[in-house]
């Protein structure tokens, strides 16, 4: 039963996805449909988690649009999401950035930027 459902899951995971980590700054080009006609909608924000494996893994983007932070979670295998493009990658020390929450202003969206090694 249990290769059933795995070759299931196998067919369902995405050949190319996006390599981001928490803290990098993303676009993240998901497909609206409208009536019979779809579309690309962009989201651009900051990921501040990553939870889950395989066909159930999944990522939070936060942002913050006049001036209320807004968060929506994508999955990374959905066919709703047709790219996931990395603007600036991030340094952090921590697998959730859920302390963004409480931050004002510019503060809210800034983490350390990735520094290339001097070797």
């Amino acid at each position: 039963m249990s290769n059933i459902i795995e070759k299931i899951n196998q067919e369902q995971l995405k050949k190319e996805v996006a390599a981001f980590t928490v803290g990098d700054s993303v676009k993240v080009h998901t497909r609206v449909v409208e009536g019979d006609k779809e579309r690309i909608q962009i989201f651009a924000g900051i990921v501040i988690a990553r939870k889950g494996y395989g066909i159930n893994e999944a990522f939070t983007v936060r942002k913050i649009s006049y001036g209320e932070g807004v968060e929506r979670v994508f999955p990374v295998h959905s066919p709703k999401v047709a790219k996931v493009e990395v603007t600036k990658t991030g340094r952090v020390r921590r697998a959730r950035l859920h302390y963004l929450r409480q931050r004002q202003g510019k503060d809210a969206m800034t983490v350390k930027d990735q520094v290339q090694s001097q070797n």
